[in-house]
C-alpha cells in the first residue's frame, strides 16, 4: 500500500535495495503531488488553522490534517459493524465519545468503578482516522484492521467527504451538533489556547467574522450540520442526529435513543444502568479525573482544554448586540427550510 504524506526526499541508506529505492521514489512522488494540490487550494486563517485552512472539497481543511484526510479517504476500509461519532469541532465531541464508548463496550467493561474512562481521556479511547492516518500509514491501517468489532471511531469530516466505504456501508453514525453561538465561543477559547508564534491567535472580533463566513476547521458549520441532518432524515437507520442542548436537558431519553439506534445489549438494561452510564460520563466527573488534568492528546492539545465549562448559553457573556443580530440572521438564512433549528437559551 502506498504511504501518502508530506515526506521530503531523504538520503538513501547504505545497503538500500533497488526495490526500496523505487518504493521511496514512489512515496516522494505521491507526497509531492499532495503538496502541490495543497498549495493550489485557496487558504485562509481562521479558527482551527494549523497554520492555515485550505478550501478542499467545499470544506475548510486545516493544513496540518490534510495528509490524514487524504489517506482516510483513499485507504480506509469501512465495515458494516463500524460505529462512528461525527461532529463539527467543539460541539460536544468529547462527551459523545465517552457515552458511545461506554454503551458499545458495556459487556466488556460492566464495572463502573474500574472503567477505562476513569483512567483514559475519551480521545485516547476513540480515535479520529483522519488524524492518526497522517503518519505511519501502513502501521495505522493494520492497527485499524485488527481492532475488535464493532470498531468505534470518530470524525470531523463533512458527510460528503467521508470515505465511500463508510457512506455506502451499513455502519452507524451518531452525529452531535451544538447551537452556533456556544460552538463559536467554545472554539475561540479552545483554539486561542493552542495559538503559537507560527499561528497567532485571532481577536474575538476577527475570529467571529471568519466564523460568520464559514471559515473554521471543517466548516462551514452550516453545511456540516445540514449534511448529516439531511442524511438522518433520508436514512434514519444510518445516521442518528443529536443536539448538545437536548442531550444535556434530557440525558436519559437521548441516551436511550443512542442505545436503540446502536441495538446493543444495553437495550435490555434498567434505567438505573442508563443513569450510571450518564453519571460516569458527566462533564464535571470527567473534568475532575486526574487523567484529564494534565498531559496532551497526540501533542495537539492539552487534555484539560477539552473540559472548560460545558454549559448551555455561556455565549451571552461574550456577544455584543450587533454580533447576536448578525449570527441570528445567518442561522435563519442558512438553515431556512431544513427543519433544523436551535433554541438560543439566552
Amino acid at each position: 500500500m502506498d504511504r501518502v504524506g508530506p515526506i521530503k526526499g531523504r538520503p538513501s541508506r547504505p545497503g538500500q535495495t533497488s526495490t526500496e529505492l523505487v518504493f521511496r521514489s514512489k512515496i516522494d512522488r505521491v507526497s509531492n503531488e499532495e503538496n502541490e494540490l495543497l498549495l493550489s487550494l485557496p487558504k485562509e486563517r481562521g479558527l482551527g488553522a494549523a497554520p492555515y485552512l485550505h478550501l478542499f472539497q467545499d470544506f475548510w481543511c486545516p493544513s496540518f490534517y490534510f495528509p490524514g484526510v487524504n489517506n482516510f479517504q483513499k485507504h480506509f476500509n469501512g465495515k458494516d459493524s463500524d460505529v462512528f461519532v461525527a461532529s463539527f469541532p467543539k460541539s460536544g465531541t468529547t462527551w459523545l465519545k465517552a457515552l458511545t464508548f461506554v454503551i458499545i463496550n458495556h459487556q466488556r467493561f460492566s464495572s463502573f468503578e474500574h472503567h477505562p474512562l476513569l483512567s483514559s481521556n475519551p480521545h485516547e479511547l476513540v480515535s479520529f482516522p483522519e488524524f492518526i492516518l497522517s503518519h505511519d500509514l501502513d502501521d495505522q491501517i493494520l492497527s485499524l484492521s485488527n481492532m475488535s468489532e464493532p470498531r468505534l471511531l470518530a470524525t470531523h469530516l463533512p458527510f460528503p467527504s467521508l470515505p465511500k466505504s463508510i457512506t455506502k456501508s451499513n455502519c452507524k453514525i451518531i452525529y452531535i451538533c451544538r447551537n452556533p453561538f456556544d460552538t463559536f465561543v467554545s472554539a475561540w477559547e479552545f483554539f486561542t489556547k493552542k495559538s503559537s508564534v507560527s499561528s497567532p491567535a485571532l481577536t474575538f472580533e476577527e475570529a467571529f467574522e471568519k466564523y460568520c463566513n464559514g471559515i473554521m476547521g471543517f466548516g462551514p458549520w452550516w453545511s456540516h450540520m445540514l449534511g448529516y441532518w439531511n442524511e438522518s432524515i433520508t436514512r434514519p437507520n444510518k445516521v442518528l442526529f443529536l443536539k448538545y442542548e437536548d442531550l444535556k436537558e434530557d440525558s436519559v431519553f437521548h441516551v436511550k435513543r443512542m442505545i436503540e439506534f446502536l441495538d446493543t445489549p444495553v437495550k435490555g438494561e434498567s434505567t438505573a444502568v442508563i443513569e450510571n452510564i450518564i453519571n460516569l460520563c458527566r462533564f464535571e466527573k470527567m473534568k475532575d479525573l486526574e487523567v484529564n488534568k494534565s498531559g496532551e492528546i497526540d501533542n495537539i492539545a492539552e487534555k484539560k482544554n477539552f473540559f472548560r465549562k460545558g454549559k448551555i448559553g455561556d455565549w451571552i457573556n461574550y456577544f455584543s448586540p450587533s454580533m447576536i443580530e448578525k449570527l441570528s440572521k445567518i442561522i435563519e438564512e442558512k438553515l431556512s427550510g431544513s427543519g433544523l433549528s436551535f433554541k438560543l437559551h439566552s
